[in-house]
């Protein structure tokens, strides 16, 4: 599989810390770096602060390695009033001498841009640029 054509919003080389004792990278390590590549681009769209306020899908297709090469990559799907949903592919390139790419989670996650008090705000217009 060839990875997408856009870049990548986080680029990541799991370590034998974040392994359980099967050997794979904790299901949870990975649920951590999709939420934070999601809010990269609900950060960009909201023009401020976000939390994340649902992990409204979550599927592992395939295990994560060490020394493997996972690439995180998030769209905007949907804008509300106050909320932003985005869908965040995981890849993982192998190490195995081919360079394989593989596809190993898929998300979709909604954030609601908060005030300084962390307080929902209203998401703004997009900026039209000429």
């Amino acid at each position: 599989m060839k990875l997408p054509e856009e870049q990548p919003v986080l680029r990541l080389v799991p370590m034998p810390a974040d392994t359980n004792a099967h050997g794979t990278i904790f299901g949870g390590w990975v649920m951590a770096q999709v939420d934070i590549a999601g809010s990269i681009p609900a950060w960009d769209r909201a023009q401020g602060p976000v939390v994340t306020v649902a992990v409204n899908s979550f599927v592992f297709k395939e295990p994560v390695f060490v020394g493997d090469v996972v690439s995180f990559y998030a769209r905007v799907l949907k804008v509300g009033r106050t909320s932003i949903t985005v869908d965040v592919e995981v890849f993982a390139q192998r190490r195995s001498g081919k360079r394989e790419a593989v596809k190993v989670t898929e998300a979709q996650l909604t954030y609601v841009a908060v005030d300084d008090r962390r307080q929902p705000r209203a998401v703004p217009n997009p900026v039209v640029r000429t």
